[in-house]
């Protein structure tokens, strides 16, 4: 069975202006887009399936990621159903060598395990047996809507 912290993803990109809006920060849509993919990877990993997005909750924005500083994004598994996991998807901003990393934007997604008629198919249990995992989990549940 697959373990919590066998899902846990950690991507970086740093911002370039091509991937940024006009006040040279990192576009929304952007954001958006490395959340669901560093999530999606969480998703099949515990899986071991194809995964598509089913849900994204209300994504919040609390602070931009400038140009040139680096998106951090960090995505688990924190519960699994029948067919789908609910995947804690949170974006920091690393300033290189200077600041800790800063919370900027997070959100909940629900991921649904597929077949190759792209049909939902089961997924297993979520094993959460270290104090990390346990952490985790109690965050997300904690935050979850």
């Amino acid at each position: 069975m697959p373990n919590l912290l066998d899902t846990h993803i950690e991507n970086r990109w740093i911002v370039q202006p091509n991937h940024a809006n006009s006040l040279d920060t990192a576009h929304g849509g952007n954001v958006m887009k490395w959340m669901d993919e560093a999530g999606a990877m969480s998703a099949m990993h515990f899986t071991g399936e194809t995964c598509v997005t089913a849900h994204m909750d209300e994504v919040n924005f609390k602070r931009p990621i400038p140009v040139g500083e680096i998106a951090l994004v960090k995505s688990y598994v924190y519960r699994a159903g029948d067919t789908s996991v609910g995947v804690r998807t949170r974006v920091f901003r690393e300033r290189p060598g200077t600041a800790p990393e800063q919370l900027t934007t997070e959100s909940y997604v629900v991921f649904v395990a597929i077949d190759e008629e792209r049909t939902p198919i089961p997924v297993p249990d979520l094993v959460v047996d270290t104090e990390r995992g346990r952490e985790l989990r109690e965050a997300a549940l904690a935050d979850a809507p």
